[in-house]
């Protein structure tokens, strides 16, 4: 049975838990949910509710006055919010991942989720924001039982493809450009970077490493000492002796030459020319 119940937790087929809740941190009844709400009491995860103020909240595309937006100015809206929002949980950790719902219903409108690299990094910047204001409104902060937003995301979204639009009950998350991405989350892979090389520089050989390149350079010096004998070695000890050995084969370098006395030679010089006579 407690195999069961974990094997549906989260799912539509869980009558006691919310599927929704578990999924995007949020629900469209609220309190009212005939379903349970477990808040996480730790997450790396944070919910800013309804944080960010689009400037065509009220009609997409259009502003409070009733006068048309441009495109490209609610995205530099956009994306100054983005980028204030991060510089100022940055101060507490590493950032994984910064997500702000584009949707309209009112649990998910102007959602921020901040997905922090360590739950304690996202348990300071709770603290933090207890009683703080962003833009004259409260920030609403909490743990979010959100940690994998692909689960959340709406995938129809991404594809342009959802009939739902902005009433759609998963995120449609809003995307900023390649140069802002790059400028906010590429400090983390520089000073990744830099950390692997200093860390490169200061790591000392391991013992197992050390017996490798000791055992690779003793095969250098056996294929060394082998070729020596069978092929260059041989060669060379050819040519060092002709070198040592004149044509009557008496040694020029090497051992030191005894010279014979004056008698021992017209001693010997006699012996060969009395064999010479006998032979004869």
């Amino acid at each position: 049975m407690a195999e069961h119940l974990a094997s549906i937790f989260g799912t539509e087929k869980d009558r006691v838990n919310c599927p929704f809740y578990f999924k995007i941190g949020a629900c469209r009844h609220g309190d009212r949910c005939s379903r349970l709400h477990n808040r996480p009491t730790i997450s790396p995860t944070l919910l800013l509710s309804n944080m960010y103020q689009r400037p065509d909240m009220i009609t997409p595309g259009v502003d409070p006055q009733g006068q048309p937006l441009d495109p490209s100015k609610i995205q530099d809206h956009f994306e100054d919010f983005y980028e204030d929002i991060f510089e100022e949980l940055n101060k507490f950790g590493e950032i994984e991942s910064l997500n702000v719902c584009d949707n309209l219903a009112d649990h998910m409108i102007g959602n921020v989720y901040v997905l922090f690299k360590e739950e304690d990094h996202a348990n300071a910047a709770l603290q933090a924001l207890q009683g703080r204001f962003y833009s004259g409104r409260p920030i609403i902060a909490d743990f979010s039982p959100v940690t994998d937003f692909r689960e959340a995301t709406c995938r129809q979204y991404e594809e342009n493809s959802c009939n739902r639009g902005g009433y759609c009950n998963f995120m449609h998350v809003k995307q900023i450009s390649r140069e802002l991405r790059r400028k906010l989350f590429g400090r983390y892979r520089r000073s990744y970077r830099r950390g692997s090389r200093s860390r490169s520089r200061s790591r000392s050989i391991s013992p197992r490493r050390k017996r490798e390149r000791e055992r690779e350079r003793g095969d250098v010096r056996d294929r060394d000492r082998d070729r020596d004998r069978h092929g260059n070695g041989k060669r060379s000890s050819d040519r060092s002796e002709r070198h040592d050995r004149d044509g009557g084969g008496r040694r020029r370098h090497g051992s030191p030459v005894v010279r014979e006395g004056s008698e021992e030679r017209r001693a010997r010089i006699e012996q060969w020319n009395r064999e010479r006579d006998e032979g004869v």
